[in-house]
């Protein structure tokens, strides 16, 4: 039911990942029920058939950039929108049995993106041993649990949740590197906006038109929307077939970002609403700040020119 708070929640597992520790970050989560899934596209299709209120999985990475898989789900099959993002610290440690002493460790377990995370610290400190790749860290941390592996490199959560003992903690080669979750829920009114709001799209331009993708980013330029990410990906119809990905800044009930999407809607083959959300308040020395818009483009001006037009149309020239 429209309005209604979820709470059964989805996430890409297995248990002791950094989406689960993302998920537990939100209180309806916390108090509701969890289940992973096998992939991004069993999470979103547990909601698209109601067998889940959302799901959160992995939007992109500071490191390895976008999770493509996500992109396509989302731009494909009956949509859903997203009502909430998530920015996690990945801090990686390196979890082993009790009683494990880092020099007795020959094979370590990792999913490939946590061991190229990490190809510096494992490269001063265990540089004989053999990193065995798995499907997630939480599957790392699973195999160092049952003795499989010597050691594992996972989530904190997934040290505890496997009773290991880390043996060193935040040794990822970027220590400030983050993960964006998205909160996806099926279509409904979005979240009130709150004055600091993202807005998602997946935009499908005209192929045959030139200057198609410059008519889109005009749309948002002239009206002081800032675009704050942009992604493409293959659409599977031809070689050099794509969709855009859009972040852009504003809610969808901005009188600006409202016309900016009208204007898409004219000049694309077609639009997808991903959802307009809070930001993230994540720390603050870290955070980006929204982007002003330019003189004349602010909501306020956008009010003042739509009164204007009001009072013209009534008969009023004041």
């Amino acid at each position: 039911m429209p309005g209604t708070p979820p709470t059964r929640f989805v996430f890409l597992g297995p248990e002791g990942t950094f989406a689960e520790q993302a998920l537990r970050s939100i209180p309806a989560a916390e108090r509701g029920t969890r289940t992973p899934a096998r992939s991004v596209g069993e999470a979103l299709d547990s909601v698209r058939a109601g067998d889940a209120d959302a799901a959160l999985v992995p939007l992109e990475n500071s490191i390895g950039g976008a999770v493509g898989v996500t992109l396509d789900e989302m731009a494909e099959g009956e949509p859903l929108v997203i009502t909430r993002e998530v920015i996690l610290s990945v801090e990686f440690v390196l979890a082993a049995r009790p009683g494990t002493s880092l020099t007795s460790i020959r094979t370590v377990a990792a999913h490939p993106q946590a061991s190229t995370q990490c190809r510096g610290w494992l490269r001063d400190h265990l540089p004989d041993a053999v990193v065995v790749d798995v499907l997630s860290n939480g599957a790392a941390a699973a195999g160092a649990g049952t003795g499989e592996y010597d050691a594992a490199i996972c989530a904190p959560i997934g040290a505890a949740r496997h009773r290991l003992t880390t043996l060193a903690d935040k040794i990822a080669d970027h220590p400030d590197a983050v993960t964006r979750f998205a909160l996806v829920s099926r279509p409904g009114p979005p979240p009130p906006p709150t004055g600091d709001d993202l807005t998602s799209l997946a935009v499908y331009i005209a192929h045959d038109r030139v200057g198609a993708l410059l008519s889109v980013l005009m749309e948002l330029a002239v009206r002081g929307v800032n675009l704050t990410r942009i992604e493409s990906r293959p659409t599977g119809e031809a070689l050099g077939r794509y969709v855009f990905f859009l972040d852009c800044t504003g809610h969808v009930v901005d009188v600006r970002l409202g016309e900016a999407l009208q204007g898409l809607r004219r000049v694309c083959a077609d639009v997808r609403f991903l959802g307009s959300y809070p930001r993230h308040r994540w720390a603050e020395a870290s955070r980006e700040r929204p982007v002003p818009a330019p003189a004349g483009l602010s909501d306020v001006d956008y009010a003042d020119a739509a009164a204007w037009l009001t009072r013209l149309r009534t008969g009023e020239l004041t």
